[in-house]
């Protein structure tokens, strides 16, 4: 399985769920959404439709998966694998509008 664009949530340094799809490219063209909060934890609902509108799509069969990095600044994110709607524009970085 190709390892990008994969698409991550994480808690950003604002304190919100953000969502971020990795593409290989520069990180400051990667799409992304903030939601605008800490509570509640944004649904795979709400994911789907936020990679939606940023022109993303789940992987046939893949699901959402809980990961942390390592010490010494831990962070713990979900992330699951993503492909690109094929008549979908390319969509700059949001800025938290859907």
């Amino acid at each position: 399985m190709a390892l990008l664009p994969e698409a991550r949530m994480v808690v950003d340094g604002s304190g919100t769920w953000k969502l971020v799809v990795l593409t290989g490219y520069e990180p400051l063209e990667w799409p992304a959404y903030d939601f605008g909060r800490i509570a509640p934890l944004p649904s795979v609902a709400e994911r789907v439709a936020v990679l939606a509108a940023l022109g993303f799509t789940v992987r046939e069969g893949a699901a959402w998966e809980w990961d942390v990095t390592a010490a010494p600044r831990r962070m713990v994110f979900a992330k699951v694998p993503v492909h690109p709607v094929a008549e979908h524009a390319a969509v700059p970085v949001s800025d938290g509008a859907v």
